[in-house]
C-alpha cells in the first residue's frame, strides 16, 4: 500500500500552475463561450490521465450583470455594479426617494416606510438581505461595500433554477454596489437635504441558456457499472477570469485526479470528478440539475461529496476554518494537522457551494480550504466582510475575490500546494481506506449538544427527551463496531446510517426539492424551537408553531430510529460473523 504522505508529496506545484495559466486566459461566466473553451481542456486533460469524460449541456435560468450601472442620490453620481438576479432598470433609471436603513436587517426598517422607495444600506450585497428589502416593498438597493473593492454577487434566494412555485420568490429590486468612499458621498448628500431622490441605473441580462457539466469517471481495478464512488466536485464558471475562484480549484480537482489515477489498483471504490457551471450566476444551477437528474443513481452510489473552492490564493494561510459534517469531523482534522500542522475548528458545512446533495443523504466535506488571517489583510485592501471570523481567524479569500483582480497574481503556488495536499489527503483515505472514515459516534455527540442548547432554549414549553435519548442509543451503537470488522458490512451499515441522517441534518424540505440559498443551523426543521418562547403562552401563534415542531421532531426521531435499527442490525450481522 502506498504511503499516504508519498501521494500528498506528489503533488506537483508546476503542474498546478501550467493549469493555472490556461485557465488566466478565459473569462468564464456561465453559459459563455470562454467557459465551454476552458472546460473543454479540462477534458482533454482528465482523459489524458485515463478517465472517462462525459460534457453535457443543459438549460439553466442564468444571470448575467452587464456592465455600465451607476448610482445617483441628489446632486451625487457615483459609478457601481448590479448583481445577477437583479432586475434591469427601466429606460432613463429606477427613480425613487433614498431611505438609508444601516445594515438592512428586520430591525433597521422599524418606522421607515420603504414601499416605493430606494434603500441604503452598508455591506456586500447577498440574498438575506435583498430579500428583506424586497419584502419591505424596496424597488431599488444601494449597498455600500465594506471596502474599495464592489464584490460580484449573485442575490437570488432560490437554490438553482426556479421551478414554477419558486420564481416569485426572485428578487424585486433593481440592486447596486458602490464603493466605500462613493457610500460616504452619497450618505453626505442625503443627510445634507434629510431626504433625497435617486436614480438607479443597471442592466442585468437573465434567462434560459445551455450551460455545461464536466463529469470525469474512474472506477477502482476490481469496480463495476455499479460501484460506489468518492464525489470530488467544484465549479468551472467564475467571476470575470476567476484564477483563484475557481481556477486554483480546478488545478487542485486534477491535481488530485492524476495522482489517485496512478495508483488506482488500490482504490476500494470509484472516484467521479465533477466540474460545475451556474454555481456563480445561476445559485448552484448545475449542481442542483445534476441532482435533479440523476437522483437515484447518486443515492445508491455517492459516498461522500468533497468539494474544492478558491484554493491557492495569497496570504490565505488560514486551513484550520474550512467546514465537514460531523460525521467527517476526524478525517477533516488528521488532513489539515497533517499537511499544515493546524487545528480544525469543527465548522459545520454552510449552506452554499454546489451542496445540492443532501436530500439523498450523502455527507460532505470542505469547500472553501483557506482564508486570510485577519491581521495579515492591508486596511485599503481589507478581508471580505460577508465572512465572519472563524475560530482559528480565518476572514475571507482575499481582497480580489469577486473582482476584475482575481488574476494570476493574486497566487501564491506554495499555498496552492499546501490545500491540494489536503484535499489529497482527504480524497486518498476515502478512496483507499477499506471502511470509510464516517463516525456517526461523533454524529451523536454533535446533535446531543445541539438537542441541549434546543432543551434550555426552549425550557419546559416543549420536550425533546426522546430525540435525545435516541441520539445516546446512536453514540452507544456507533462506537460499539468493531474496528477490525468486516469492511463490506461496516460500510454498508454507514451507508444506511448516512441515508438517514444527513437529510434531517442539513435540509428542511423533501428529499427531492431543494431549500432556499439561505444560512440554515443544524437540523434545521427543528429550529423554530428557539422561537417558541417568545410566543405568549396559550396563543394561537404558539399552536401554530408547536403543530410544526411536533411534526419536525417525528421527522427527526424517525430519521434516528433508522439510523439505530441499521447500526443493531449491523452489529448483530458482525457478531454472527465473528469466531466464538
Amino acid at each position: 500500500m502506498t504511503d499516504i504522505s508519498s501521494v500528498r508529496g506528489a503533488v506537483d506545484g508546476d503542474i498546478m500552475w501550467r493549469h493555472l495559466e490556461e485557465f488566466a486566459k478565459y473569462q468564464k461566466e456561465a453559459g459563455t463561450p470562454g467557459e465551454l473553451e476552458s472546460l473543454r481542456y479540462c477534458e482533454d486533460v482528465m482523459r489524458s490521465y485515463g478517465y472517462r469524460t462525459e460534457l453535457l449541456s443543459h438549460e439553466a435560468y442564468i444571470s448575467l450583470p452587464k456592465p455600465g450601472a451607476s448610482v445617483k442620490v441628489g446632486g451625487v453620481e457615483v459609478g457601481a455594479i448590479t448583481h445577477s438576479f437583479s432586475r434591469s432598470a427601466p429606460a432613463g433609471g429606477l427613480k425613487g426617494k433614498v431611505v438609508d436603513v444601516g445594515k438592512g436587517m428586520p430591525d433597521d426598517y422599524k418606522g421607515k416606510d420603504v414601499r416605493g422607495k430606494i434603500v441604503l444600506m452598508d455591506g456586500i450585497a447577498n440574498p438575506v438581505v435583498t430579500m428583506i428589502a424586497c419584502r419591505m416593498g424596496a424597488i431599488g438597493q444601494i449597498h455600500v461595500s465594506p471596502s474599495e473593492q464592489r464584490h460580484e454577487m449573485c442575490i437570488s434566494p432560490v437554490w438553482g433554477s426556479p421551478d414554477d412555485h419558486k420564481a416569485k420568490n426572485l428578487p424585486t429590486s433593481v440592486v447596486c454596489t458602490v464603493r466605500e468612499s462613493d457610500g460616504a458621498k452619497l450618505r453626505e448628500e442625503l443627510a445634507k437635504n434629510g431626504a433625497a431622490d435617486g436614480v438607479l441605473v443597471a442592466d442585468v441580462d437573465t434567462g434560459w441558456r445551455p450551460t455545461p457539466i464536466l463529469v470525469a469517471d474512474m472506477s477502482s481495478s476490481a469496480g463495476g457499472d455499479e460501484e460506489p464512488f468518492v464525489f470530488y466536485t467544484g465549479h468551472h464558471d467564475t467571476w470575470y477570469y476567476g484564477v483563484m475562484d475557481n481556477g486554483g480549484a480546478n488545478a487542485t480537482m486534477i491535481e488530485v485526479a492524476r495522482i489517485a489515477a496512478l495508483h488506482r489498483d488500490q482504490w476500494k471504490r470509484a472516484l467521479r470528478v465533477v466540474f460545475w457551471s451556474g454555481h456563480s450566476q445561476g445559485r448552484y444551477s448545475s449542481s442542483s440539475w445534476y441532482a435533479d437528474h440523476n437522483w437515484e443513481e447518486l443515492q445508491r452510489r455517492a459516498l461522500v461529496h468533497v468539494n474544492v473552492d478558491s484554493t491557492g490564493g495569497k496570504n490565505n494561510t488560514v486551513v484550520a476554518d474550512t467546514a465537514a459534517a460531523a460525521e467527517l469531523r476526524g478525517l477533516a482534522s488528521e488532513a489539515i494537522r497533517e499537511v499544515s500542522g493546524q487545528t480544525f475548528g469543527n465548522a459545520r458545512m454552510a449552506r452554499a457551494g454546489d451542496q445540492s446533495f443532501w436530500g439523498m443523504g450523502v455527507p460532505a466535506i470542505f469547500g472553501n480550504m483557506s482564508t486570510h488571517p485577519i491581521e495579515a489583510a492591508p486596511a485599503a485592501n481589507g478581508p471580505v466582510a460577508m465572512f465572519r471570523p472563524g475560530k482559528s481567524g480565518g476572514f475571507g479569500t482575499g481582497w480580489w475575490w469577486h473582482t476584475p483582480d482575481d488574476l494570476i497574481e493574486q497566487m501564491d503556488s506554495d499555498i496552492l500546494v499546501r490545500d491540494t495536499q489536503i484535499y489529497m489527503h482527504t480524497v486518498w483515505r476515502l478512496l483507499t481506506d477499506a471502511a470509510l472514515p464516517l463516525d456517526y459516534a461523533e454524529h451523536g455527540r454533535y446533535l446531543l449538544e445541539e438537542l441541549a442548547s434546543l432543551q434550555t432554549a426552549v425550557g419546559a414549553r416543549f420536550d425533546l427527551s426522546e430525540l435525545q435519548r435516541r441520539a445516546e442509543k446512536l453514540v452507544a451503537l456507533a462506537s460499539a463496531l468493531p474496528p477490525d470488522a468486516d469492511p463490506v458490512l461496516v460500510n454498508g451499515i454507514l451507508f444506511k446510517v448516512s441515508r438517514a441522517l444527513v437529510p434531517v441534518d442539513y435540509t428542511d424540505c423533501d428529499a427531492f426539492d431543494h431549500d432556499p440559498a439561505l444560512p440554515m443551523r443544524a437540523y434545521p426543521s427543528l429550529q423554530g424551537v428557539r422561537d417558541l418562547p417568545t410566543l405568549p403562552t396559550g396563543s394561537d401563534e404558539e399552536k401554530f408553531m408547536t403543530t410544526r415542531l411536533v411534526r419536525a421532531r417525528n421527522r427527526v426521531a424517525v430519521a434516528l430510529a433508522a439510523a439505530c435499527a441499521a447500526l443493531e442490525e449491523g452489529l448483530a450481522e458482525l457478531k454472527k460473523g465473528k469466531p466464538q
